[in-house]
């Protein structure tokens, strides 16, 4: 099993704005005084920006281009709605906010497809969306796919008996906790496990800081150094500036930690340095996407690790 992969598949926003229906429990989106016409061609920018660099690197971008008419202002963040296994599963999962189920593309597969990839079988977890159960996929689901162990917050978007369902039925160990962050001098549930927890090869960056129960924080930080995870904790400051929200992917010739630029000016030299140890950095400005989306570099790659057709 690999646990990180060279090919992602990323989907150019038409219609990017602020998401009403996912304000409600994203408290990191923010409503910027722009029109949603230059909202959508600043991120669009950003978007186009982002993929070369990561092609520049030797990493595989399938761009799947949305469509106007289905107003859907979060397709650019595709890794909540599937993910791709390398024995051909594509899963798909329930989303919380009902005009994110739009985003859900059998198109997508055939665009997969056409790159090359098998498609093999289709899990689909979306029947639960009718009983209000949700699991937003790599946004709630941090896979260990090496040591087959599954990190979950649980919160509105993600469902502690559906996760254990996934767990079960791709055989991962469960880790379950609670991670809260401060809103209004509130402890409130964290929207995604990717917003504060990045699981790599070798290390993980995770704020801590986040889970609040003591018992929980221990059992998560034993999993993670029981399988030589060197751990690189941020500060819930610096998860606000989406530290906590980064992919490693394989470039041609190195490994590369993708962030947004907002992440990596948010870390500070010891931080960065223990990344660097392990593989490169590779970072963009992502303010926008940021802004009014509630998510980062990390929320619109969906890894690709299906087999290629033989």
């Amino acid at each position: 099993m690999k646990q990180i992969t060279d090919t992602v598949l990323m989907v150019r926003p038409v219609g990017f704005r602020m998401n009403e229906e996912t304000a409600v429990n994203n408290y990191f989106q923010e409503d910027i005084d722009l029109k949603n016409a230059e909202i959508n061609a600043k991120a669009q920018a950003e978007f186009d920006t982002f993929v070369e660099k990561l092609r520049s690197v030797g990493i595989q971008v399938v761009v799947f281009r949305d469509d106007s008419q289905l107003d859907t202002p979060d397709s650019i963040f595709p890794n909540n709605w599937v993910s791709f296994h390398e024995n051909g599963d594509a899963v798909i999962y329930p989303m919380f906010a009902e005009n994110r189920r739009k985003e859900r593309r059998e198109e997508i597969f055939t665009t997969l497809e056409e790159h090359g990839f098998e498609v093999k079988h289709i899990v689909d977890y979306t029947d639960a969306e009718q009983e209000g159960y949700f699991l937003e996929g790599t946004g709630s689901l941090l896979l260990d796919r090496v040591h087959k162990k599954a990190y979950c917050a649980l919160s509105p978007r993600a469902d502690e008996e559906l996760f254990i369902e996934f767990c079960e039925d791709f055989e991962y160990t469960p880790v379950i906790f609670t991670a809260n962050q401060t809103v209004n001098g509130e402890r409130m549930p964290i929207y995604h496990t990717n917003v504060m927890m990045c699981l790599a090869e070798e290390f993980c960056v995770i704020c801590l800081d986040a889970i609040d129960n003591r018992l929980e924080k221990k059992n998560v930080v034993q999993h993670l150094k029981a399988d030589g995870k060197e751990l690189v904790p941020i500060s819930e400051a610096q998860m606000h500036q989406f530290a906590g929200n980064m992919l490693q992917v394989q470039g041609e010739h190195n490994k590369y930690l993708v962030m947004s630029k907002a992440a990596h000016d948010s870390l500070d030299a010891s931080q960065k340095k223990i990344i660097e140890s392990h593989c490169e950095i590779l970072s963009s400005d992502l303010t926008t996407i940021e802004t009014c989306g509630g998510g980062s570099a990390r929320c619109m790659m969906a890894e690709v690790f299906l087999p290629k057709k033989s």
